[in-house]
């Protein structure tokens, strides 16, 4: 039963972009196939959103249930690994319909696992491929590659693989919708005396503690998994808010940043976060040389590195890595994520971003270093 009459009227962070997830248990209400009964709501939600221009990518289970229904006859619940991979295989496309029936713009579907994202290099073309959906205006519907994903598919949730989602592409906010109002301090199914938890400032181990472990009977997840997305999250900065997606007077309110459900607060700043990380992180050797323009640039903080900015490359490193930055004479300047390798950049140094593919064939993009990706000296002095 729906209690969300109980909960105080939370107020959402500010946000432009950021990871709504969607259960199986919303699509596949009561075990059986897909249906639009919620998801025409979070459909609504997600249309909202982009009209008010922000950006809304989809992370969505539903596809081993979408498959199972479709040859119950073959796949009983609970069936062994190959079985629900090829059920995944099976409901990827009616799980992929079911979204583009409820939305006016284009969907894409993006299939990834945990591999995927800690690998340097398919990390940073999962994140390009992304932002290039975004940019132009399509609804990216991200699920585990359940067909190919032993372990990821043995951990089972795709709670998870939305925090990591939702850091991949620097998101403001992590949106997951379940099938309860909200944390509560016991299983309010079984306990009649639990009470709702519509703030966590922190999640401690009582407050994990609180969730239990058993998942839904069409997903693989439950408020375990939950509460450690939003642990994920909050590390890269990023709160997090549980709501009911099979109310619909929940699922409105968000549309004017209303919350009826539990909001997690991110440990820190998403920025800051981001550049505590890159301040941190151990870097690859060498470095990335650039002129004074481009030194007087990157200090305003709010701009990428270009190959027409930059003198050399010196030393070994790799598209993905993490490098420093200098000047002409050696002083640092910044740190980042560069796009391209030491090779390829000092193929490109000088060069105008235009020119990229003609020059190495192939190209990942006009910047060096995007400046979601980079940190100055004087973001990593404040981060100190």
């Amino acid at each position: 039963m729906s209690l969300h009459v109980r909960l105080p009227i939370q107020v959402l962070p500010p946000w432009r972009r950021a990871v709504l997830k969607v259960g199986s248990n919303l699509l596949a209400a009561d075990g059986g196939g897909l249906t639009p009964r919620y998801a025409e709501a979070l459909a609504a939600f997600i249309s909202a959103s982009h009209a008010d221009g922000r950006q809304v990518i989809l992370v969505s289970s539903g596809a081993v249930a979408a498959g199972r229904a479709l040859l119950r006859q073959h796949a009983a619940d609970g069936g062994g690994l190959v079985a629900r991979q090829a059920l995944a295989a099976l409901g990827q496309a009616p799980m992929m319909g079911l979204w583009q029936s409820l939305s006016a713009r284009s969907v894409a579907q993006v299939l990834l696992t945990h591999d995927d994202l800690r690998n340097r290099r398919r990390y940073l073309n999962a994140r390009a491929t992304l932002r290039e959906l975004l940019a132009l205006g399509v609804l990216p519907v991200v699920n585990e590659n359940d067909t190919v994903a032993v372990d990821e598919l043995k951990l089972g949730d795709n709670d998870n693989l939305a925090a990591i989602v939702a850091a991949l592409v620097d998101a403001d906010l992590l949106l997951i919708a379940s099938d309860v109002d909200a944390l509560y301090s016991a299983d309010p199914r079984r306990d009649p005396v639990a009470t709702p938890i519509t703030y966590v400032p922190v999640l401690t181990p009582s407050i994990l503690a609180m969730a239990g472990g058993s998942g839904s009977t069409v997903g693989t997840g439950g408020m375990r998994t939950k509460l450690e997305a939003a642990a994920k999250a909050a590390a890269a900065g990023i709160p997090t808010a549980l709501f009911n997606g099979r109310d619909a007077t929940t699922v409105q309110a968000l549309q004017h940043d209303r919350l009826h459900g539990t909001l997690i607060a991110a440990a820190s700043s998403r920025m800051q976060a981001r550049k505590y990380w890159l301040r941190h992180a151990p870097a690859a050797p060498g470095h990335i040389r650039i002129d004074a323009g481009a030194v007087q640039a990157l200090a305003g903080g709010r701009v990428s590195l270009l190959p027409g900015g930059v003198l050399g490359a010196d030393g070994e490193f790799h598209r993905g890595d993490l490098v420093e930055i200098v000047d002409a004479i050696g002083r640092s300047v910044a740190r980042g994520l560069c796009q391209y390798g030491a090779v390829e950049l000092r193929r490109l140094a000088g060069r105008h971003s235009r020119e990229i593919e003609g020059v190495l064939g192939y190209s990942y993009g006009a910047e060096v270093v995007h400046r979601d990706d980079l940190a100055t000296v004087s973001d990593m002095e404040a981060t100190a």
